[in-house]
């Protein structure tokens, strides 16, 4: 079974990631990882850290000749802001007066920067959210463009983009392929399916910004050819849809999350949210509709996996909302780190890459995955016997 842990701070040396469970036999494709990682960089609304680092990912173990041993991969970003930091969030020396320069004492609002400090008792707020940072995903970016290529070799396809940012709402196509929708998403620095709607953003980024302030908003991810049957109806802790909620909303920034047709599926009859069931030759079960978003039970039913999360405004702004000293308590307004606009580009890169972590994780649990070749012999196994059901 897959798993992973990162760590590091946002300024600090570099970011560490080390993965388990990566079948042994699969070839990487280091360039697609890197991509990944210069595409969360990326978007409209970033701010100038982007211009300093150029995250490429470093193998330390588990990898021989671009192909994995089954061993731990132990992976590393370097963080190039870090020379500016060096003295300030050097890991060894003792504390000195470089240390207390950029010191945190007024947390922001939204961030994690009070609550964080009052849990683990730091009186420099720097110690938490050098952590609490949207940096670390960076990590989480390259464990799951890993994971993604697993995916791929088990012909499960997937996509994250962004359908919604502050209260524009952009005009869905439907029945697009995963194929069809990385083209049109490619097209604009948005991650967008309708280019028309590309410059009215921009301007709303751009006068957000200069309003000192930021945005939200919502993102999509569709998964295909996921094999029915993952998760379990048997227990709460065995539904897989779930555990891939969890996940997301582990995501810095991310407020809600829904499955399919998700909240909107309240507010209509049953017979409109139901999806009924279908079985041709030779391709087997599938269903008519997609309201439910390829879940019944807490388990994948076959059709294509679709979630997505609703992320809320970056909580630093450039004109600060009121807080508190904590060592003095007088009312002042919050401090300021460097912020973007809006991170709901790199954020849907994320998103993808967190759900390609979960897919490989639960069919890693499910089927025998020491080695790639034994893998893809079991799932096509499983999956013909779905088919013969």
């Amino acid at each position: 079974m897959i798993n992973y842990v990162t760590a590091g701070e946002s300024h600090g040396p570099q970011l560490s990631g080390i993965i388990t469970g990566i079948p042994a036999g699969l070839h990487l494709d280091i360039s697609k990882i890197n991509a990944a990682l210069a595409d969360r960089q990326g978007g409209f609304g970033r701010g100038s850290r982007q211009q300093i680092e150029h995250d490429t990912i470093q193998f330390t173990g588990g990898l021989r000749h671009g192909v994995t041993l089954g061993s731990p991969l132990a992976l590393t970003i370097q963080n190039r802001d870090h020379q500016h930091w060096s003295q300030i969030m050097d890991p060894i020396s003792s504390v000195n007066n470089t240390n207390t320069l950029r010191k945190i004492t007024r947390p922001r609002p939204g961030h994690a920067d009070l609550v964080g400090g009052m849990k683990y008792g730091h009186r420099d707020l720097r110690n938490v959210l050098e952590r609490s940072s949207a940096r670390e995903t960076a990590m989480r970016v390259a464990i799951g463009a890993i994971c993604e290529q697993l995916l791929a070799q088990l012909d499960i396809q997937l996509v994250g983009y962004v359908q919604q940012i502050g209260n524009v709402q952009v005009k869905e196509q439907p029945a697009l392929s995963v194929a069809q929708i990385i083209q049109l998403i490619q097209q604009n620095d948005l991650r967008i399916l309708d280019t028309t709607d590309v410059e009215a953003i921009h301007e709303l980024i751009l006068q957000t910004k200069k309003n000192g302030d930021t945005l939200g908003g919502v993102i999509k991810v569709i998964a295909e050819n996921v094999p029915a049957g993952l998760g379990s109806y048997t227990s709460w802790d065995t539904k897989f849809d779930a555990r891939l909620a969890g996940a997301v909303m582990g995501i810095n920034a991310i407020k809600g999350v829904e499955i399919g047709d998700g909240f909107s599926a309240a507010s209509n009859y049953g017979s409109q949210v139901m999806d009924a069931i279908d079985w041709q030759a030779p391709t087997g079960w599938t269903r008519l509709s997609n309201h439910l978003g390829g879940f019944e039970g807490g388990m994948t039913n076959g059709m294509p996996i679709v979630i997505k999360a609703a992320m809320k405004p970056i909580p630093t702004l450039y004109k600060p909302l009121q807080s508190a000293d904590i060592n003095t308590k007088v009312v002042q307004k919050a401090q300021v780190e460097r912020s973007d606009t809006t991170a709901i580009v790199p954020a849907s890169i994320v998103v993808e890459k967190v759900v390609a972590i979960e897919l490989a994780k639960i069919i890693t649990e499910t089927f025998e995955s020491s080695n790639i070749t034994r893998l893809q012999e079991n799932i096509a196994a499983y999956r013909q016997e779905l088919q013969n059901y």
